[in-house]
């Protein structure tokens, strides 16, 4: 496993993945964070390109990403995950409307779990699911974290990497 670190104006952001697919962005603030295995491979180049998109992302730049991504996971978690990457930037849906999207709507709470499990945030937005009542609950990196990424999205606010 080849790994880098990011600083990004959410905190420090750990990335993982075999130098073709990013498995792995977490927020190393928060519940995501993970320690450094001695078995892996600190390697910068190959996640260039996601750190270039990253950047491009928190400037207010880029609204979709263009990683090649390998999401290991249960076959349940896999669609959760693939349906949050069919929310628009800047647009959130709920943990119920999430449910319905993957054909199990009486399985909001199966999707949040789902949702806390993602392996590589804001690529895959999970920022992007909020509570019925429209507020934010349940993010890995910390609410404060998912308001300033939803602020983001929202126009609100332009993120910089000295922010």
């Amino acid at each position: 496993m080849l790994y880098t670190t990011v600083d990004s104006p959410i905190g420090t952001l750990l990335l993982q993945g075999d130098g073709h697919a990013l498995r792995g962005l977490h927020m190393q603030g928060g519940r995501t964070a993970i320690r450094v295995r001695a078995e892996w491979e600190r390697a910068d180049e190959p996640f260039a390109h996601v750190e270039a998109q990253l950047a491009e992302y928190f400037e207010g730049r880029r609204t979709t990403f263009d990683v090649p991504l390998e999401l290991a996971g249960s076959p349940f978690q896999r669609r959760v995950w693939e349906a949050l990457q069919g929310i628009p930037y800047g647009e959130t849906v709920s943990y119920g409307e999430l449910a319905r999207r993957v054909g199990a709507p009486s399985a909001a709470r199966a999707v949040g779990v789902a949702n806390r499990e993602n392996p590589v945030a804001v690529i895959v937005p999970c920022h992007r699911v909020i509570g019925a009542d429209g507020s934010l609950t349940g993010f890995g990196g910390g609410l404060e974290r998912k308001r300033l990424l939803l602020e983001l999205e929202a126009g609100v606010l332009s993120l910089t990497a000295a922010g």
